[in-house]
Formats: C-alpha cells, sequence, structure tokens
C-alpha cells in the first residue's frame, strides 16, 4: 500500500472507539494506517480526518470480522504487506444470561472476540518474525479475569485473548516483535449500545474516556509493559496477579494427588 518510509499499521474496529482512537494516535506518530471496519461510510469519514490532520496515508479495509469472507479479506492483507503493528480491537459484547439467551449472541462473540483475532495473529505473524520486527496490540477486558452471571460468554472469550497474547510473549521472547495485551475495565464506547447493558446504567465515576484509556495503553506499550489494566493505579497488584498464576501452575506439576483430596 504504502511507498512511503514510514511504518504501516492496521487497526481494527476503527470506526468509533478504541479503534477511531488508536488509528489517531498512530497517526500522531508517524504511521501509516490502514483501518478496518464494517461501517463504510463512518470508516472513510474518519480516514480523511485523519488524513487531513496527520499527513498520512490511510486507506479503509471495509470488511465484517464476524464473518469468514471478512476475516479471509483483512488476513490475505496481512499476508501480503509488511504491517509492522496490527492492533487487534474489533470486538463485541452480549451481556447476558447463558440459560435463555440466543445462541447466535454467543456464537458471535466466539467468531469475532476470539476467532477473528487469531486468524489475523496467525497472518501478520510470519512476516513480522521474517523481519524480527513488529507489534501486536489485543485488546482483552479486564472481564477476562472475572467472570459474572452476565458475562459467561463474553469473559471467557476475552480469557482466551489473555491467554493467546501471554502464550504469544513467551513464543516469541527473545525476538523483535512485541505482543502487548490491553485490559480495560469500562470504558466509554459504543460497544455498550447493543451489550444488554446501557452506559447510563453504569456509575460515572468508573467509565474512563476513551481517550485516556488508549493514552496509557500506548505509554505502557512503550515502557515494555506486556500486560497492561490502565484503571489499576497500583501497578504491582498485576505483578502480584501474575506471580500467583505461574505459582499455581507450577504446584500443579506433580504426579501425586493433593491429601486433602484423598479418600477419607
Amino acid at each position: 500500500m504504502s511507498t512511503t518510509s514510514r511504518k504501516l499499521a492496521l487497526v481494527t474496529g476503527a470506526s468509533s472507539g478504541i479503534g477511531a482512537v488508536y488509528a489517531d494516535r498512530l497517526a500522531r506518530r508517524g504511521y501509516d494506517l490502514v483501518l478496518v471496519a464494517r461501517r463504510a461510510g463512518r470508516l472513510q469519514a474518519l480516514a480523511q480526518t485523519i488524513t487531513a490532520s496527520h499527513g498520512v496515508r490511510v486507506q479503509s479495509l471495509i470488511a465484517d470480522l464476524g464473518t469468514d469472507e471478512g476475516q479471509a479479506s483483512v488476513a490475505q492483507f496481512l499476508s501480503a504487506n509488511p504491517v509492522d503493528m496490527l492492533v487487534n480491537n474489533a470486538g463485541i459484547a452480549r451481556l447476558a444470561p447463558l440459560s435463555g439467551g440466543p445462541l447466535d449472541d454467543s456464537l458471535a462473540q466466539i467468531a469475532l472476540n476470539i476467532s477473528a483475532l487469531t486468524r489475523l495473529a496467525h497472518a501478520v505473524l510470519p512476516g513480522m518474525k521474517a523481519r524480527n520486527a513488529g507489534t501486536i496490540v489485543n485488546v482483552a477486558s479486564v472481564l477476562a479475569l472475572k467472570s459474572l452471571a452476565f458475562s459467561a460468554v463474553y469473559s471467557g472469550t476475552k480469557a482466551f485473548v489473555l491467554a493467546f497474547s501471554q502464550g504469544l510473549q513467551e513464543e516469541l521472547a527473545g525476538t523483535g516483535v512485541t505482543v502487548q495485551v490491553v485490559l480495560p475495565a469500562s470504558t466509554a464506547t459504543e460497544i455498550w449500545d447493543q451489550s444488554g447493558v446501557p452506559l447510563a446504567a453504569l456509575a460515572p465515576e468508573a467509565v474512563m474516556p476513551t481517550e485516556h484509556m488508549v493514552d496509557a495503553a500506548l505509554v505502557a506499550l512503550d515502557r515494555g509493559e506486556a500486560m497492561t489494566m490502565p484503571s489499576v493505579h497500583d501497578g504491582e497488584l498485576v505483578v502480584h496477579f501474575d506471580a500467583a498464576r505461574s505459582a499455581l501452575f507450577a504446584a500443579s506439576q506433580t504426579g501425586k494427588v493433593a491429601p486433602r483430596l484423598l479418600p477419607a
């Protein structure tokens, strides 16, 4: 796409919210952009605004990443072009109890939040490894850490994003390819409109402006932070959480049944 010496970033879910802010911030940093979303009009308007504001080249790639066709078209672009940064941001939330809920809602979350993200990482990674350079940013959620009565599927998909990202970090250790996983808490985006929990139902003081969330995530990326929770003030909590998970895994590596579970 680009014949300039600027780096190239592809951002999914770019027509609004977190994706649109990532697009603006990366353009400020001098990246040419490929913006992916379903809504052509909004995407093209954003592309024009960013080009006028920052003087970078912007391409709109209209695709529904909830479909096999949409995933394939974006994956093909990633395989064929030297993309320096992939921001896997596209996602949906359907926050409702599983029992009695539509199966289609569950499958749609899995298709977009898991399948699309995984497929795009598969497509971009070979080129990044060959160049020994690149960045993948996977947007998860704090609900990856805790499932609620109405978030079983959504939390499950975001827990996948966290585990997937951490596995990639281990796989790519020692290379020039970086993977960051971002876990926002409540953020003021349009995802709430169709989620089943309106933004107005949340305590205003608990909702972070989208710009603040993305700016914090980018600061963390610059500092080499692998797992970023923009709303957590005590960074040691994140360190302790990861250490506790590692300790629990290490404690499981024995062929002996725990004494507490032996028959009486």
